[in-house]
């Protein structure tokens, strides 16, 4: 015998379904369609008996793809794009921009609610999901004209199309319907009528791209669904039923007569009073010139958001629908860094181009952390913003130049050396790996002769530079960097020194974290946590132990050196443009000046700019980090950080201050010309007070006579 089960009469009845529909199809054409039109009622009766058989079939697996959960039905929201925030809760954007306004329903006043209501339901409150006379009253009609003249969705079936099924929305079948069945009396269990009613007027799509009653509210009318007038709320009304068809603005005269329509049907179901409905036809149609969209002047971190969002949902993000992003950008800093980024390539590009022609447009990129976590505070991948375009602070490479110097001197400081060390800055000439010599220059074609480390980095000698990184070795250098955070080639040549390698504005930036930090390698990063709207989590970020690279004594004694850089170096440009405070940093530039940076810090922040042609050119003659890039970084620091609350680095454990001459390194006398306060570990400290630098005869005489002078006055009593 043989076994009977669901799918079995599941695929018996959606054939004679087929067969119906396939009869009328063919009757159309055919004498048949006369016994069709004699014997409606014994079709409709197989139609009806059909669909409840299928409907009863489909009752658990709403087709092939499964039913949603009941709590998923419960916290259905339709999407608006997903909402990012930057750190301090302030909305920057979203992931994708929908048209899209969610309300709830005790904001939508009466009359519209009224409006779709009776064009589009009038048995909404009564049915349980399927309006069973709806259904046989279309097959009446459908049979009698052999096609399909109407439709019997209620307000509960079209928000499980719109919602629950999408992928299935255009697609016109009975396999369609009868899961729109299924789910229809599954929401019904699920929710009240009032939420499913607030679910349609948000998920019901409205035309040019618009979905939902106060996107198309504002779209058309250019105010909330709130004020909306009755005229307006039933030419809303009018438009599911063909967005295209009935679009006011582009089907005015179409739009109106069916606007008066659902006013008329408003006043069959005693929703208005006859004067009322009679007021509200007499209403001009008048809808806004421009339609409304949500403002898409996106900063340029959403760009790289939504990558690292993308890499953490993948696959589920569909199935999560919107989620709450929120991001460890600072969005007023955020502003700031992309206007310094704008105003001074534009500024560089016009000095540039007053000296010659150039190809292509001056760029630039810019990075700014967190120097204690490593969260990412701005970025700018340019000057101009397209969504998904080249982003430079992550992706391009560029050599930097003096930049990379720090990790050379915290390599010489990790091999037992001081600042203090006397290092000879006189033209130095290296065999490369094929044999040929290199001479590096200095800037500027001069030479300091032995200076201490501190004063060759303040300098940005290249030639001292370089005999430091062979003295120290290649090698302590290239793993200095590396456990900084320097994850790109560095070859082991002696161009190393200079900043011949290429990095990325980000892996620069970040590997500078450790000096301004005490010594700790960071991982950066750009989303805090995803949560579910109700705020439910998504995601949270792996706690991870940090790792050091660097001593802390070492650290801060390379910090202590690009103060002096700051104060008195290359750096200069930002003292004298009026900062002030605790700030620590290097300026970069390469050959020709091609390529020019300024990466500064403090106790809180590191931030970096780089600036030059995509095709690598001179910026123009003089060309240097100091001139050309710092002063963004005053811009940036002024307009979109300023450090608050820290008064500066305090010296960790174990190192000791001496004033030392800055020439030679030794203990400070009265008579030296430059002198410093330097930090030395514990033992390392000079012991030799300086000995160069001696009184004059004019001291001399000047101090013979302070005594004899003082001699007479104690005589005389004075």
């Amino acid at each position: 015998m043989m076994k009977i089960d669901r799918a079995t009469i599941r695929r018996a009845a959606e054939t004679a379904l087929e067969w119906l529909r396939g009869a009328g199809r063919r009757a159309a054409a055919h004498p048949a369609g006369r016994w069709l039109r004699k014997h409606w009622l014994v079709t409709v009766l197989a139609t009806g008996v059909a669909l409840l058989v299928l409907a009863t079939a489909y009752g658990t697996t709403c087709g092939f793809s499964g039913c949603p959960s009941t709590a998923s039905i419960q916290s259905f929201r339709p999407r608006e794009g997903s909402p990012v925030l930057d750190r301090t809760g302030v909305a920057i954007g979203r992931l994708d921009y929908v048209r899209r306004i969610n309300v709830p329903l005790e904001r939508v006043p009466r009359h519209v609610r009224a409006a779709f209501i009776a064009v589009e339901d009038r048995r909404f409150y009564s049915h349980n999901g399927v309006d069973w006379r709806s259904v046989f009253r279309a097959a009446f009609r459908n049979i009698r004209r052999l096609g399909v003249a109407e439709g019997f969705s209620t307000i509960t079936m079209q928000v499980v199309r719109n919602a629950f099924i999408p992928e299935l929305a255009g697609e016109r079948s009975v396999r369609r319907k009868l899961i729109e069945i299924s789910l229809a009396r599954r929401l019904e269990q699920s929710l009240t009528k009032q939420q499913i009613l607030e679910l349609y007027l948000n998920v019901i799509y409205m035309g040019s791209g618009v979905y939902g009653v106060e996107a198309a509210s504002r779209d058309l009318f250019g105010k909330s669904v709130e004020r909306l007038t009755v005229a307006e709320a039933a030419t809303l009304a009018a438009l599911p039923k063909g967005p295209t068809s009935y679009n006011p603005r582009r089907n005015p005269a179409r739009a109106k007569s069916r606007r008066d329509l659902v006013i008329n049907l408003m006043a069959a179901e005693g929703f208005l009073q006859p004067a009322q409905a009679e007021r509200a036809r007499g209403q001009p149609l008048r809808v806004q010139a421009k339609g409304w969209y949500p403002n898409v002047n996106e900063l340029q971190a959403l760009d790289p958001v939504r990558a690292v969002v993308d890499s953490i949902l993948g696959d589920r993000a569909d199935a999560l629908g919107d989620v709450v992003v929120r991001t460890t950008i600072d969005a007023r800093a955020q502003r700031a860094a992309e206007r310094a980024v704008r105003s001074r390539a534009a500024q560089i590009e016009r000095n540039a181009e007053a000296e010659e022609r150039r190809q292509g447009a001056v760029e630039g990129a810019m990075v700014a952390i967190d120097a204690r976590t490593g969260a990412v505070r701005a970025i700018v991948g340019g000057t101009k913003y397209e969504r998904g375009g080249f982003n430079r602070a992550l992706s391009a490479r560029r050599q930097p130049g003096s930049a990379f110097k720090p990790f050379v001197y915290a390599a010489a400081l990790g091999a037992g050396l001081t600042p203090a060390q006397v290092i000879e800055d006189y033209p130095v000439a290296l065999e490369t790996e094929t044999g040929e010599l290199w001479e590096p220059e200095n800037f500027g074609g001069e030479y300091a002769g032995p200076v201490t480390l501190r004063r060759a980095l303040m300098l940005s000698a290249n030639a001292a530079t370089v005999r430091l990184a062979e003295q120290v070795g290649r090698g302590r250098v290239i793993n200095a960097a590396r456990r900084a955070g320097i994850s790109s080639p560095l070859p082991a040549v002696p161009a190393l020194a200079l900043g011949a390698a290429e990095v990325t504005p980000l892996e620069l930036v970040a590997a500078y974290a450790p000096f301004a930090n005490g010594g700790m390698r960071v991982r950066t990063s750009l989303i805090e946590r995803i949560d579910h709207p109700d705020g439910t989590p998504v995601w949270r970020p792996d706690s991870t132990e940090p790792l050091r690279a660097f001593d802390e004594r070492d650290a801060f004694q390379v910090t202590a050196m690009m103060r002096a850089v700051v104060d008195h170096g290359t750096g200069f440009e930002v003292r004298r443009l009026g900062v002030r405070g605790a700030i620590a940093g290097k300026t970069g530039t390469t050959n020709e000046g091609n390529d020019v940076w300024f990466v500064g810090f403090t106790p809180g922040l590191v931030a970096g700019f780089w600036f030059g042609y995509d095709t690598p050119q001179s910026l123009g003659w003089g060309a240097s980090g100091g001139r050309l890039a710092a002063p963004a970084w005053v811009d940036f620091y002024r307009n979109g950080w300023r450090e608050r609350g820290d008064t500066g680095w305090v010296a960790p454990p174990g190192l000791v201050a001496r004033y030392i001459d800055s020439f030679n390194g030794e203990l400070a006398n009265e008579y030296c010309p430059v002198a410093h306060r330097e930090w030395f570990r514990i033992g390392s400290e000079p012991r030799q007070v300086c000995d160069e630098h001696h009184a004059s005869i004019w001291d001399a005489i000047e101090s013979v006579g302070d005594k004899v002078g003082g001699a007479i006055k104690k005589i005389l009593g004075f």
